[in-house]
Order: C-alpha cells, then sequence, then structure tokens
C-alpha cells in the first residue's frame, strides 16, 4: 500500500504534501506542464506558498526549463 502522501507528480516531498496535491488536483503532474503556467498563476492555488515555488523553479531550471513568462 502507497503512503498516504504520495501523489502521481514529479515534483519533491519538499514543496509539501498540501502542494504536490493541488498541483495534481488542477493537473499538474509534471515539470514540462509548468511551462506554460506563470509563478502568479501558481500561487492562487490555494496550498501553493512561495517556498514550493522557489523549489520548483529551482527544479525546472535544472531540467533546462523554466515558468511562462519566466
Amino acid at each position: 500500500m502507497a503512503p498516504q502522501d504520495a501523489t502521481d507528480t514529479e515534483y519533491p516531498a519538499g514543496i509539501g504534501r498540501t502542494a504536490r496535491r493541488v498541483l495534481e488536483l488542477h493537473g499538474y503532474t509534471r515539470y514540462d506542464q509548468l511551462t506554460g503556467v506563470t509563478q502568479a498563476e501558481l500561487l492562487k492555488i490555494h496550498g501553493v506558498g512561495p517556498k514550493a515555488i522557489r523549489i520548483l523553479a529551482e527544479e525546472l531550471a535544472a531540467r533546462g526549463l523554466s515558468f511562462a513568462g519566466g
């Protein structure tokens, strides 16, 4: 049985369980999907905060990607 906080996303646990869960609920499960959305748009999602955005931006940069408009 999978852990209760497991999600079907690529995102690291460091962004927080809530952020991973709500991103998945909004259809964002892969880093390449985040290239079509701005940081400001993601911050409007309840449960996604500045820490999650910072970590995701670092992960995107490590993959040669960035948020839309960035």
